[in-house]
């Protein structure tokens, strides 16, 4: 790690032994006992392992032994609970040290682990927990090149190219670790012509072909030309990426039916899974630690600086109220997506629907743009998938019949999970039903049917009670669809004829809910990551990239995996050569 990041991390901790009380401390040293303590304790994903050394009184060492956190969230870096909340604890001597922000759970897990240690050692981890821990920042102003509000992948991206070209950069990020988004995704990245491609018989893919496929599903919406630096490009990017050590290890289909394969899986992924992404962001942070990048945590950023029209830098706010001032010539907007915005959303008219994306996905970085003249666009598209958060049915390429709130069919199921969601969306509706017998030949649909979530009926009749439909409108849809199965033919929808299977015998609905993940709109930038204005002309100074800025590379809905991540990695690259060469 560079010695400004190091740095600056442990101004973050803002920790000092004096900011303790003597009082407290002297009592708990007194009590405990010399030895190693054990206990488990639950994380954000599964059981952990704390082990705290006791040493002259004092908490001397802390090892999280065993653990299922997610890599580049929960550890993997020194801003991650696993490396962070053993140095805070140690360093104060206290139980009251701050969760790290983007990965509280995690932090709490280990701050509860350790307390239980203590009380193992006769202390009293509730005096510890009091031990006050004071915030010694100041407001700060500095000076820069380029600054960088928000250290995802696009963020990042354009930090290290910045930074390679020779500039002084400053990233303001709001979470207490870098990735966003990106490293609570599948990892997944998506190009043509690639070595995995041929290894798995897939020849003679070109980007050509891979804008077409695009095109194919976003249509007029798309900026023919910003995608198209991003298909040509894609490879270039994969392989850049590839030089700072992300592992892709296979590449898999968009869909099954779809050809040819294109969607990279990185270290652990693979198929419909989620937080493989710090295999991306891990090694972007550790290549940007190279750098003399100087990264300000837990700091959310909240005016761009403009003077007589010409951008003059930013100003964030951290945590503890404190300011963060940085006078650059040159601003880079690469805050995410507004998943997590209610208003933002709204235009969608789905009401409130679950995300997983980072609570920090709100869509500031729109509104920072608006502030200083940005031009912005929302059109009726964003990520979304159907799926039961029980079972899982919905993102597994189940394929069977799938009714809207009101009973009705929709779509070919046996397609892309976006597809069918967004289907439902422009429908009308804002959940689903997953309508099975018995005789489901998929695995996850089977589980389903054991789950008290799971409606069963006798009857279609009595099944359409339960999901408070109408009857005959659910019995109508049934027909329908047992009709077609008859004929070998899905003359509605298109859906191949060997997964048309008819609903026969005892009934069964999954409720599906809606998930967003990825937003498609924002702040309208050229080909060169300049933020536009009103007029379309290009507001000297400032850049955006990422999810903040996806307009015009996306339609009505998300057409493959991989996309969202290489984007920003490409327009993120580009900002950065960009700001730094003050084009």
């Amino acid at each position: 790690m560079n010695k400004t990041i190091k740095s600056l991390l442990v101004a973050g901790l803002a920790l000092s032994m004096g900011a303790c009380s003597s009082t407290s401390n002297k009592e708990t040293k007194e009590e405990m006992k010399d030895g190693s303590y054990t206990a488990e304790v639950n994380g954000h994903n599964g059981s952990m392992t704390v082990e705290t050394q006791i040493s002259e009184g004092k908490i001397s060492k802390i090892d999280i032994t065993e653990h299922t956190e997610t890599y580049g969230i929960g550890y993997g870096m020194p801003t991650t609970p696993v490396e962070a909340i053993p140095e805070k604890i140690i360093e104060t001597q206290s139980l009251g040290v701050d969760t790290i922000t983007g990965a509280t759970i995690t932090s709490a897990a280990i701050i509860n682990g350790v307390a239980e240690g203590v009380k193992q050692a006769g202390g009293d981890s509730d005096a510890l927990k009091k031990v006050e821990v004071k915030s010694e920042n100041k407001d700060t102003t500095i000076d820069a090149d380029v600054v960088v509000l928000g250290a995802g992948a696009a963020g990042m991206s354009a930090a290290i190219e910045a930074s390679n070209a020779g500039s002084k950069v400053v990233i303001l990020e709001k979470q207490g670790i870098i990735g966003g988004s990106t490293t609570r995704s599948g990892g997944k990245l998506i190009a043509a012509g690639t070595k995995y491609q041929e290894e798995q018989g897939f020849t003679g893919d070109t980007p050509e072909a891979l804008f077409d496929y695009f095109k194919s599903v976003g249509g007029d919406k798309l900026d023919d030309v910003k995608l198209k630096e991003f298909t040509d490009n894609a490879l270039t990017d994969v392989n850049w990426l590839e030089d700072m050590g992300v592992d892709i290890i296979n590449v898999e289909p968009i869909h099954s039916s779809i050809t040819p394969w294109r969607v990279m899986n990185t270290k652990g992924g693979g198929g419909q899974v989620s937080g493989i992404g710090g295999q991306i962001s891990v090694p972007l942070y550790d290549t940007l630690s190279k750098t003399d990048t100087e990264i300000f945590y837990e700091t959310t950023a909240d005016e761009i600086l403009m003077k007589d029209g010409v951008i003059t830098g930013a100003k964030g706010t951290r945590k503890d109220g404190t300011s963060v001032t940085v006078n650059a010539p040159n601003v880079i907007i690469a805050t995410g997506g507004y998943a997590q915005s209610e208003e933002y959303t709204s235009h969608l008219k789905m009401g409130k629907v679950a995300t997983s994306v980072p609570a920090g996905n709100v869509g500031d970085g729109i509104q920072l743009g608006q502030d200083v003249g940005a031009k912005i666009e929302f059109t009726d598209g964003i990520q979304e998938v159907l799926v039961s958060f029980s079972c899982g049915v919905g993102i597994n390429e189940e394929s069977g019949l799938i009714v809207t709130d009101d009973g009705k069919r929709f779509v070919n199921e046996y397609t892309y999970q976006s597809h069918v969601a967004t289907a439902a969306r422009k429908a009308g509706s804002i959940g689903a039903y997953y309508i099975a017998t018995e005789d489901d030949p998929n695995q996850t649909v089977q589980y389903g049917l054991t789950l008290d979530s799971t409606l069963s009926a006798d009857s279609v009749e009595e099944l359409a009670e339960k999901m408070n439909v109408d009857a005959k409108t659910l019995t109508k849809t049934i027909d329908r669809y047992n009709e077609l199965c008859d004929k070998g033919e899905d003359e509605d929808f298109g859906k191949p004829a060997e997964y048309m299977q008819k609903i026969e015998g005892k009934v069964y609905a999954i409720p599906l809910s809606r998930s967003y993940t990825v937003t498609f709109d924002g702040l309208v930038t050229d080909i060169d990551s300049h933020v536009l204005d009103e007029n379309n002309k290009a507001i000297p100074g400032l850049y955006a990239a990422g999810e903040v800025a996806f307009t015009g590379l996306f339609g009505d809905e998300y057409p493959s995996c991989g996309l969202a991540i290489g984007a920003s990695v490409r327009y993120g690259r580009i900002a950065g050569i960009n700001a730094a060469a003050g084009k």
